[in-house]
C-alpha cells in the first residue's frame, strides 16, 4: 500500500534511489524482520514484556545507531526524556503478567523483542536517512515498506490461509493493514522527515499507555497504581520531547 500510495513518485526518484539502495535495502530487511520478532515475542514472553522490550528498546537501539553511523551527540533533553518515558513503560508492565510460558520461552519472547527493537530502529534510521539525502517522505517510505512487503509475501502465502477462514478474520486482518499499519505510517513517515529517528522511536513510546487506556476504557480493565504511576512518566516523557523549548534570544545571536 505504501509502494502503491508512491508509484509515480518512485518511477520519477528511481535515480537517486537506486544511488540510495543499499540504505533502503537495509530498511527494507528490517521491515520484514520487524513484525516477524515483535509478535513472535508476544506470544512468547507475553502482550506486556513483548510490547514493552521491542518498543522500550528502540529509542536506544536508534540513539546507538545514530551515534555510530551519523556521529550525532545525544542531547541532555533526549536523555531525560527518554529514560523517563523508559521508566514509565517500565512500569506499564504491571498492568498485565507475562504469560507463564516457561523460562526458555520467555528468554527467547526478550531477545526476539530486542531483535525487533533494532530493527524497528534500523528502518526508522533507514527512511530518515533516505529523506535527508532528498527523497520524499512518501516516495522513501514507499520504496522501503514497498521492499519490506515483498520480501514477507512468502510468509503471507505460507502462514496467511486463517485470514481467508472467516469474514470476521478477513475484516480484522483489512483493518490492522490499513489503519494501524498503513495509515499510522504514512503519518510515521511524515515525522521523520522533520524529527531525527531517535526522537520518533522514543515518541513511539506513547503505544503502551495508548493501549492501556483503551483497556481501562473499553475493556473494562482496571489500571493498578504502579500503571497510572508509569501512564504520567511517559506523558511527562513526551512533554520534554515535544514542548518547544523558548531559548534566551541574547545568548541565541551571541550577545554577552
Amino acid at each position: 500500500l505504501q509502494a502503491a500510495l508512491a508509484g509515480p513518485g518512485l518511477v520519477r526518484a528511481r535515480h537517486e534511489l537506486r544511488r540510495r539502495w543499499p540504505t533502503i535495502a537495509l530498511g527494507g530487511v528490517a521491515v520484514a524482520v520487524y513484525p516477524l520478532a515483535f509478535y513472535s515475542s508476544m506470544r512468547l514472553a507475553g502482550v506486556a514484556v513483548g510490547t514493552v522490550i521491542s518498543i522500550g528498546s528502540a529509542p536506544i537501539a536508534s540513539a546507538v545507531i545514530e551515534r555510530v553511523i551519523d556521529g550525532h551527540r545525544l542531547t541532555r533533553r533526549w536523555a531525560v526524556g527518554a529514560g523517563v518515558g523508559l521508566v514509565g513503560v517500565v512500569l506499564l508492565t504491571f498492568v498485565e503478567p507475562a504469560k507463564n510460558t516457561g523460562a526458555g520461552n520467555t528468554t527467547a519472547g526478550i531477545l526476539l523483542g530486542l531483535l525487533a527493537g533494532v530493527t524497528y530502529a534500523l528502518y526508522s534510521w533507514a527512511a530518515h536517512r533516505t529523506m535527508q539525502r532528498g527523497v520524499r517522505s512518501g516516495v522513501a517510505m514507499g520504496a522501503i515498506f514497498g521492499a519490506g512487503g515483498v520480501l514477507l509475501m512468502p510468509v503471507l502465502f505460507l502462514t496467511g490461509a486463517p485470514l481467508l477462514e472467516s469474514w470476521h478474520n478477513f475484516a480484522v486482518g483489512a483493518y490492522m493493514a490499513l489503519v494501524p499499519m498503513f495509515l499510522g505510517y504514512v503519518f510515521f513517515g511524515l515525522g521523520l522527515a522533520r524529527v531525527m529517528a531517535s526522537t520518533a522511536t522514543t515518541l513511539s513510546l506513547a503505544e503502551p499507555v495508548v493501549a492501556a487506556m483503551l483497556a481501562v476504557v473499553i475493556v473494562g480493565e482496571r489500571l493498578p497504581a504502579a500503571g497510572w504511576i508509569g501512564v504520567g512518566l511517559v506523558i511527562a516523557s513526551l512533554a520534554v520531547l515535544t514542548v518547544p523549548v523558548r531559548r534566551n534570544v541574547r545568548t541565541a545571536v551571541g550577545v554577552p
